[in-house]
């Protein structure tokens, strides 16, 4: 066996495992934590693949950002875990039929998956030769579809934009900053000058 296939079968085992604990696990700082492990499997497995750029991408967005936040959310949150582990057991069944219908697409979709002819040559002409899989997705994303990359990140500004001012609510009763009446201020009125006696207060 050689140090590929043994490197393939360690992080797949540990990404299976990640992803078992995580549902199964009863603690939720323990789930989260095996949910980073899953993470930085799947990143093991992207740079056996040759996919260097996802990988770093899937561990500084995903572990470094995502599961700490929701580490950060679990362990600061009082939540009654009993009573959720209550609810999700009268759910139970129909989650056990859902993951057994998905279980058999996925064996229908991979017992009738086949590689197509052209799919290898397809994949060696988007990548030149002596060429890093970052850069060539740089080339691509910043070349061929140089377009559809900047409106895909307009959209996202637009939607985050849109969420903010769906969710946004003025209150009366709560003290906000006033730029212009900062800016505009007499500096002859903002301050004043008290002459305190010793011994005696304001």
């Amino acid at each position: 066996m050689t140090i590929a296939a043994l490197a393939f079968y360690l992080f797949a085992i540990s990404a299976l495992a990640g992803g078992l604990f995580t549902v199964i696990s009863r603690n939720p700082v323990h789930s989260v934590l095996w949910l980073i492990l899953a993470f930085i499997s799947s990143a093991g497995l992207f740079v056996l693949l040759g996919a260097e750029f996802v990988a770093m991408l899937l561990v500084i967005v995903y572990v470094g950002a995502v599961a700490v936040l929701f580490l950060f959310v679990v362990m600061m949150l009082d939540v009654d875990f009993a009573e959720l582990k209550a609810e999700m057991a009268r759910y139970m069944p129909l989650a056990l039929l859902i993951a057994l219908v998905l279980l058999m697409q996925f064996g229908i979709a991979f017992g009738a998956w086949q590689s197509a002819d052209g799919a290898q040559a397809a994949r060696a002409a988007v990548t030149p030769e002596n060429t890093t899989n970052t850069a060539a997705l740089g080339m691509l994303l910043y070349d061929r579809y140089f377009l559809l990359f900047q409106l895909a990140g307009l959209i996202l500004l637009v939607a985050m934009i849109g969420a903010i001012v769906l969710t946004l609510r003025h209150r009366p009763d709560i003290k906000r900053q006033d730029a212009l009446a900062q800016m505009y201020r007499d500096p002859a009125k903002a301050l004043e000058l008290k002459d305190v006696r010793p011994g005696q207060g304001l």
